[in-house]
C-alpha cells in the first residue's frame, strides 16, 4: 500500500501522507516511502522545491512506536532512512539539497515537528496542535529535535515542550518560530504550493547554494560557511543562471532560469 503519494505540479513535487485511517502515524514502511519521495525530489532535474502535506484529520500522530520498537533497537543510527538514501529528518544518511515546505493541520506530534524543523518553511492551520511528547513514552526525541528545536526556537521554548511533553497551539508555534504562517485550513495546501512555486521561479542554483551555505553554518559554524562563500560565488557567476539574471535586470523583465 502507498502510504506516501507524490504528484508533480510544474517544478514542484507535492508529497502527501496517505495513512489517514491510522492518523498518518509512521510505521517502518511509511518511513521508507517518505525517504523514496525525497529521493524522487532530489533526483528529478525538473523538480525545484517540494510541499509536504497530509490527507485526513491529522498531519501525523508521530511514530507508531510499537511497530518500530525492534527497528529502534537494531537501527544502528539509521532508523529514519534506508541506507544510502535521503533522510527527510536530516539526522543520518544523505541530506536533501532542495527546499521543502511543510503544511500541518490537526495533530502534529513528535516526528511531525522534527520533520518541520528539518524543512525550510513551515505553515499550519489555526487549530493545529503540536506536541514533542517522547518523554511521556519513555524515550527522547531522536529525529533531530534535540539539536534543531533549541537552535531554531530558543533554549527555553524548546526545553519547555521537550521536557514537559506539553501540547501547544499554532499561535504558540508561530510565536516561537516553529512555523512562519498560520493559514486557514481550506487554503493551507494552496498557500504551501504558492510558496513553493515562488521558490521554483528563482535560480535553482542560487536557491541550492543558499541552502547549502546555511546548512554549513549550522553544522560547522560561521567561519566554515564564510570560508566557502567566495569559491561558491565564483562558480555561481560563471553559470547560465547568473547570466540570465544579469540579462533580465538589464532588459527589465522577469528572469527565466535554466538551472545551469
Amino acid at each position: 500500500m502507498d502510504y506516501i503519494k507524490t504528484e508533480k505540479n510544474n517544478h514542484v513535487l507535492i508529497i502527501t501522507f496517505n495513512r489517514a485511517k491510522d492518523n498518518n502515524a509512521f510505521n517502518t514502511a511509511m518511513l521508507r516511502e517518505l525517504g523514496k519521495a525525497y529521493e524522487q525530489m532530489e533526483n528529478d532535474g525538473e523538480i525545484r522545491a517540494a510541499v509536504v502535506c497530509a490527507e485526513g484529520k491529522h498531519f501525523t500522530l508521530g511514530l507508531e512506536l510499537n511497530e518500530v520498537a525492534e527497528g529502534i533497537k537494531n537501527s544502528n543510527g539509521n532508523l529514519l532512512s534506508a541506507p544510502g538514501s535521503i533522510d527527510p529528518w536530516a539526522v543520518s544518511g544523505k541530506m536533501k539539497t532542495k527546499p521543502v515546505i511543510v503544511a500541518a493541520h490537526g495533530f502534529c506530534l513528535t516526528l511531525g515537528i522534527e520533520l518541520m524543523l528539518a524543512s525550510d518553511i513551515r505553515i499550519a492551520a489555526p487549530s493545529t496542535k503540536f506536541g514533542q511528547i517522547e518523554v511521556a513514552r519513555g524515550v527522547f526525541p531522536f529525529g533531530g529535535a534535540t539539536m534543531r528545536f533549541p537552535a531554531q526556537c530558543g533554549w527555553g521554548n524548546a526545553m519547555k515542550y521537550m521536557l514537559t511533553g506539553e501540547m501547544f497551539s499554532a499561535a504558540e508555534a508561530l510565536r516561537i518560530g516553529l512555523i512562519q504562517e498560520i493559514v486557514e485550513q481550506p487554503k493551507l495546501k494552496e498557500r504551501a504550493l504558492e510558496l513553493a512555486q515562488k521558490i521554483a521561479e528563482q535560480s535553482p542554483l542560487a536557491v541550492r547554494a543558499t541552502l547549502a551555505s546555511s546548512h554549513l553554518a549550522f553544522r560547522e559554524g560561521f567561519a566554515a560557511a564564510a570560508a566557502a562563500l567566495s569559491p561558491e560565488l565564483g562558480k555561481m557567476l560563471a553559470s547560465e543562471d547568473a547570466a540570465e539574471g544579469i540579462r533580465s535586470f538589464q532588459e527589465k523583465r522577469k528572469a527565466v532560469f535554466p538551472g545551469k
